[in-house]
C-alpha cells in the first residue's frame, strides 16, 4: 500500500483497535497504550498499529498490519518489524496481519530454516482474512466498530448476494444502537472500504440514502481524511480505479479554482494531465 493509503488506513482503523484485539485475537488486557514506531529499516512507515498491552501474563506489544493485497515478502517484513519492536521497546510482539483484499489469501505467515541445532529459525504470525468472517457472527456482538468491515466480510455470501449483501451491511449500520455521530463515522469507513470489492456505481447507489440521512460529510473521519488531501478518491486508490477517480476529483477541484500544484499533490496526477483537463 502507498504511504498515502497507509496514513488513511490508520485513520480508518484507529478506532477499531480494541475490537480487533478482543474479537479477532481474544486478547484479555487491563491496559492499552499506543506505541509510536517508525520502521526505518524497511520502507519508511509510521502507520502500523502497535500497542503495549498489559495482560495477566505480562506486557506484550500487539502489532496489527493491514493488507489489501497479497505480498510474497510479507514474512520478511513482519520479522523485521518484530525485531525492531523487541529492540526498541523490549517487549514480546504479538503480530497479526488483517487481510482486507478481494482475492484469496496467498501470503505465507511463517519463515523457517534448519541448518543444524544452533542455526535454526521458526517464526510465525497470525493472518486474519476478513472475508472468512461471517456477517451474522459479527452482528451477534457489540463490537460496533467492526461494522465498518462488514462489506468485506463473508465472501461466499457476498458473492452470492452481490449488491443485496452491501444493502444488508448498510441496514445493519443504520440499526446500531449508538449516537448519530458514531454511526456517521462507521458508515463513512464502510463506504470507503466497500471500494475494495464493489464498483463505484453500486456503492453510490447503496450508500446514497445513508449519506443523506447521516450527513456523512460531518463525520470526524471524513474531515480528517479531507484535511490530509486524500478525499474519497482513496476508495479506489486501493485498486484499479485510482486514475479515473483522481481525474474526477481533479475536475471538481479545477472548477473550485484550486491551483494545479495543489491538485497534483492531492490526486497524484501529473501537472500535464491536469492541464489537459482544463481544455
Amino acid at each position: 500500500m502507498s504511504q498515502k493509503y497507509d496514513i488513511t488506513m490508520k485513520n480508518i482503523f484507529s478506532d477499531m483497535a480494541d475490537d480487533i484485539m478482543s474479537y479477532f485475537l481474544g486478547l484479555q488486557y487491563t491496559k492499552i497504550d499506543e506505541l509510536n514506531i517508525e520502521f526505518a529499516r524497511v520502507e519508511r512507515r509510521d502507520s502500523d498499529m502497535i500497542f503495549k498491552c498489559t495482560t495477566d501474563k505480562g506486557n506484550v506489544a500487539v502489532h496489527i498490519e493491514f493488507q489489501s493485497e497479497n505480498d510474497e515478502k510479507m514474512p520478511y517484513r513482519m520479522l523485521r518489524y518484530s525485531l525492531e519492536i523487541m529492540e526498541k521497546h523490549d517487549l514480546l510482539p504479538y503480530q497479526i496481519v488483517v487481510y482486507i483484499g478481494k482475492d484469496n489469501v496467498k501470503m505465507a505467515n511463517s519463515l523457517n530454516y534448519n541448518f543444524g541445532e544452533q542455526n535454526t529459525l521458526d517464526y510465525k504470525y497470525k493472518i486474519i482474512n476478513v472475508g472468512d468472517i461471517k456477517y451474522t457472527d459479527v452482528l451477534k456482538t457489540d463490537y460496533y466498530d467492526l461494522y465498518s468491515l462488514l462489506p468485506l466480510m463473508d465472501k461466499n455470501r457476498r458473492k452470492k448476494e452481490g449488491e443485496k449483501y452491501l444493502e444488508r451491511c448498510v441496514e445493519a449500520i443504520k440499526d446500531i444502537p449508538l449516537d448519530i455521530n458514531k454511526k456517521k463515522d462507521i458508515a463513512f469507513k464502510a463506504e470507503i472500504l466497500s471500494g475494495i470489492i464493489y464498483k463505484r456505481e453500486v456503492i453510490e447507489k447503496v450508500f446514497s440514502e445513508v449519506i443523506k440521512m447521516f450527513r456523512i460529510e460531518e463525520s470526524e473521519t471524513y474531515k480528517m481524511i479531507i484535511e490530509k488531501g486524500i478525499e474519497k478518491g482513496i476508495e479506489k486508490g486501493i485498486e484499479k480505479g485510482e486514475k479515473e477517480k483522481s481525474i474526477k476529483i481533479a475536475k471538481k477541484l479545477l472548477k473550485e479554482g484550486m491551483d494545479i500544484d495543489r491538485i497534483a499533490e492531492i490526486t497524484e496526477l501529473s501537472k500535464e494531465e491536469i492541464k489537459k483537463l482544463m481544455n
